[in-house]
């Protein structure tokens, strides 16, 4: 499996480069900028392949086994496919340990860390630090925004309007924010302050038109992604929504999703053993080939399954753990009849 990431992991980590590569040259960001950001998702992009990590490992160590007998001695000596699957299984209990520790520990800083480099270099916002919120500007206007629910609303809203020479004009406050796809935003609870050089007026208004230099889909690019928190945040951040009457779909997909993914790699590992308890005989490279096709297409299959569940609204759960368990269930059937 050690061998299966080193891999794996630089060659996701490749196409993530080549990705940013594409940006670079836009506001301040460099070529060090998207190394740097592809090295701080490297943990992430781990926890995503460990499935896939899993397969190939399983497939390589007891391939090598099966090339050189020692299966064949182990049957002999009285060991069952069963007992020998065991192993493997056991190792893989130690990856999902490490993908755990991964996801509480390490991922998730690292990888808004790499959006907030990301952010401040395209110019596009930048996150100061809990409590200060989300600071984002453009020639005559400072937004601050406090949390971010959804590309869909924010809470803690303050704006700052500058005149053509730079003097300050206007300042607005508002509970929150109601954003449309037409960049249309509807300050709920707005206090505004007007300067001219003689005066200072102040109305409050329940709600207030603004039309923004942001829209839904920027908004997108200062929200932290629901993978990028880790599984309590998810819990905490969802009963947060469902408590403001708002969706928390996407936030319950990920937690799930996160929870399938260990699930995914005991599955991964039983599909794997029977790939070389049935026959080695046209060598190990084809069936390395053949478990690879295998944990794309499956690894396809679930990215579907997870957005035709957001689409029609099904339950996170069943979603993101069903397909481990159908894979499970398969894979011992597969194991029993292949090799008893």
């Amino acid at each position: 499996m050690i061998i299966a990431a080193a891999i794996l992991l630089p060659l996701f980590s490749f196409f993530d480069l080549l990705d940013q590569l594409d940006d670079v040259g836009k506001g301040t960001y460099a070529t060090r900028d998207a190394f740097l950001y592809t090295a701080l998702l490297m943990p992430r992009r781990f926890i995503q392949i460990a499935p896939f990590i899993a397969l190939l490992g399983t497939v390589g160590a007891l391939g090598a086994l099966a090339v050189n007998l020692e299966l064949v001695a182990m049957r002999v000596a009285g060991l069952s496919p069963l007992m020998i699957s065991l192993a493997p299984v056991g190792i893989g209990g130690l990856l999902i340990t490490a993908t755990v520790a991964l996801e509480y520990f390490v991922a998730p800083q690292l990888q808004q860390q790499a959006a907030v480099l990301r952010a401040i270099a395209l110019e596009q916002g930048v996150e100061l630090g809990k409590g200060l919120g989300t600071w984002t500007r453009n020639e005559q206007n400072i937004l601050r925004i406090g949390e971010i629910l959804h590309k869909g609303r924010a809470m803690d809203i303050e704006i700052i309007h500058f005149d053509k020479e730079g003097v300050m004009t206007a300042h607005a406050q508002a509970q929150y924010a109601d954003i449309f796809d037409d960049s249309a935003w509807v300050l709920h609870s707005a206090t505004v302050r007007t300067f001219s050089p003689d005066s200072i007026t102040f109305k409050r208004l329940r709600t207030l038109q603004w039309h923004s230099f942001l829209g839904p889909n920027d908004i997108a690019t200062l929200t932290k992604p629901p993978e990028s928190l880790t599984p309590l945040e998810l819990v905490n951040h969802a009963e947060f929504l469902k408590a403001t009457g708002q969706k928390a779909d996407a936030y319950l997909m990920a937690l799930w999703r996160k929870a399938g993914g260990a699930v995914m790699t005991i599955a991964m590992i039983l599909i794997a053993i029977p790939f070389i308890f049935g026959s080695v005989r046209e060598g190990l490279g084809g069936k390395l080939i053949l478990a690879a096709l295998l944990g794309i297409s499956i690894y396809l299959l679930d990215q579907i399954i997870a957005n035709i569940g957001l689409v029609f609204q099904l339950n996170p759960m069943a979603v993101s753990i069903a397909p481990g368990i159908f894979l499970i269930v398969v894979a011992t059937y597969w194991l029993l009849r292949r090799t008893f």
